[in-house]
């Protein structure tokens, strides 16, 4: 019987597409399709085991090897920095991170800048890179707010579209870099199941050339 790859996918739109993928690469587990309430599938045959996880925990079950590969954004790859391999970008859940602001927004140097986010790191990192003196107000959810209130000055968050902020009268500033989800694996379970990993990724490069 083959060794089983244990893999943590994304719950959601972009792990239903990801899986998509997967099966199309030849990984397919005919029961995930099932609608039913099970974490957990399994196919003896291709010697894949997959389970669904909330998307900013995926890195922590791959890091912590209680799955062997995983499906994860590059933001949260960027913000966390887990210990684990890149394998391959699947060009899919595109998107990116940068900054907003209310359409009359200048930054004034000589005041410390107010930055809400929920990507601490990210926007610390960004900003020491400008050395740029910041106040980070970490929020969990409808940052777009924030500097329409005058909460902050700035937010550092994802568009994927841009409509929520082009409503709310705020504008992109800057770039910061461009997202997509990834391929990451454990590292020690790449070193004992080097071929099987390997023969995946090839597959699943080629569904990703096919896009």
């Amino acid at each position: 019987m083959k060794q089983m790859i244990n893999v943590a996918l994304p719950k959601g739109r972009l792990g239903e597409k990801v899986y998509s993928m997967f099966e199309a690469a030849g990984y397919e587990c005919p029961s995930i399709r099932e609608k039913n309430r099970k974490l957990i599938f399994e196919n003896e045959e291709t010697g894949v085991r997959y389970f669904w996880v909330k998307p900013s925990d995926v890195a922590i079950y791959v890091e912590r090897g209680a799955a062997d590969i995983g499906v994860a954004g590059k933001d949260i790859l960027e913000e966390y920095r887990p210990n684990v391999y890149e394998l391959l970008d699947l060009k899919t859940g595109v998107c990116k991170m940068m900054v907003a602001a209310k359409s009359d927004f200048h930054d004034d140097h000589s005041k410390t800048l107010r930055v809400a986010t929920k990507f601490v790191n990210i926007a610390r990192n960004y900003y020491a890179g400008k050395s740029r003196d910041i106040d980070i107000i970490k929020l969990n959810g409808s940052i777009e707010i924030a500097p329409i209130l005058g909460l902050s000055d700035v937010i550092v968050d994802i568009v994927e579209t841009g409509t929520t902020l082009k409503e709310n009268d705020l504008q992109v500033y800057e770039d910061i870099f461009p997202i997509s989800a990834r391929l990451i694996a454990n590292k020690s379970s790449f070193q004992f199941k080097t071929e099987q990993m390997e023969d995946l990724v090839a597959s699943l490069k080629k569904q990703v050339e096919k896009q």
